[in-house]
């Protein structure tokens, strides 16, 4: 297995400000899969969703996945909340579970100063009810795909950290 560090959880938990820090305190690079994605179809995830619905986006990150698996070594993977669904997860590295409980996320998403911009990139959380029982259903999925669960409802980003680097050592 190459040493690679997959981030999971749901939307606006704080898997790329999670990555970011890690890349500083760390020999790590970092990549987004949505942002690969976006790269790829050179249109936002928002519009993809628009245009060809949901099952084309999880198709592509499908394919995102195993480009990650063949490709990609010493490196922080953030990913989209439903990546973690991806059979070939395990060997592309080792599964780190962000936790945090739903209005947590969304209290955080609101209080980002760029807080409209944040909601806005995320259209499954137009309807907060429909998110929330999508964030109700994952939360089983996520603990049990993790091999390591870090809860960062505190958010001591430093402690984080240190807790995902000790565990993936």
């Amino acid at each position: 297995m190459s040493k690679n560090i997959i981030l999971i959880g749901f939307m606006g938990v704080g898997k790329g400000t999670v990555a970011r820090q890690l890349v500083k305190n760390s020999d790590y690079f970092a990549v987004d899969t949505d942002d690969l994605i976006v790269s790829v179809e050179k249109r936002t995830v928002k519009k993809i969703f628009k245009d060809e619905g949901e099952p084309y986006f999880r198709a592509l990150e499908k394919r995102c996945a195993e480009w990650l698996e063949n490709n990609l070594k010493n490196t922080i993977i953030s990913t989209g909340g439903g990546f973690y669904r991806q059979e070939n997860l395990k060997k592309i590295g080792k599964v780190v579970y962000l936790e945090s409980g739903f209005d947590r996320i969304i209290e955080a998403l609101k209080q980002a100063p760029n807080s409209k911009q944040k909601f806005k990139k995320r259209p499954l959380l137009n309807d907060l009810e429909e998110a929330r029982k999508l964030y109700n259903q994952r939360v089983k999925e996520y603990k049990k795909v993790a091999d390591i669960t870090v809860n960062v409802e505190d958010w001591d980003i430093n402690r984080i950290t240190k807790e995902i680097l000790k565990a993936v050592k």
